[in-house]
């Protein structure tokens, strides 16, 4: 019995929402529109995130030669230096996909690429491990 209370009551509401004004149908659909839109701009902290790191196929001859350029063009390499967050683990892969990504995310925006003679490619996955914080800029 309360399930057809229920049932009837849902088509009552629907049927007085049939018969009000357009107006009111319009704020309901603007409403709607807005919390749809709200949704999402509150789910998109992590969505855009991109990291430029060192693709594991790359000989570590080619990785320090497209590092050395990174830091020498726009890189913080700073933190991959001996006694600092992102020395270790002291390989030349992991250091030269912190130089990477800190030049892609310093130069983004000023034409720089991920590209590194084919020695990088972009990664949605966060790189960052204990005190090592990779940077993502939107």
């Amino acid at each position: 019995m309360i399930l057809l209370f229920n049932v009837s009551f849902s088509l009552t509401s629907y049927a007085d929402c049939l018969r009000q004004p357009k107006m009111s149908m319009m704020l309901k659909k603007i409403t709607i529109s807005l919390i749809f839109l709200l949704s999402i701009s509150m789910n998109t902290d992590a969505q855009f995130e991109d990291y430029c790191i060192a693709d594991e196929q790359t000989p570590d001859d080619v990785l320090m030669a497209a590092m050395k350029w990174a830091c020498e063009n726009g890189a913080d390499c700073g933190p991959i230096q001996e006694n600092q967050p992102c020395y270790l683990p002291n390989t030349t892969m992991d250091h030269a996909s912190y130089a990477f990504n800190s030049y892609y995310q310093n130069m983004k925006h000023k034409g720089g690429s991920c590209y590194f003679n084919s020695a990088a490619l972009l990664s949605a996955l966060n790189p960052s491990h204990g005190a090592c914080k990779f940077e993502s800029l939107p």
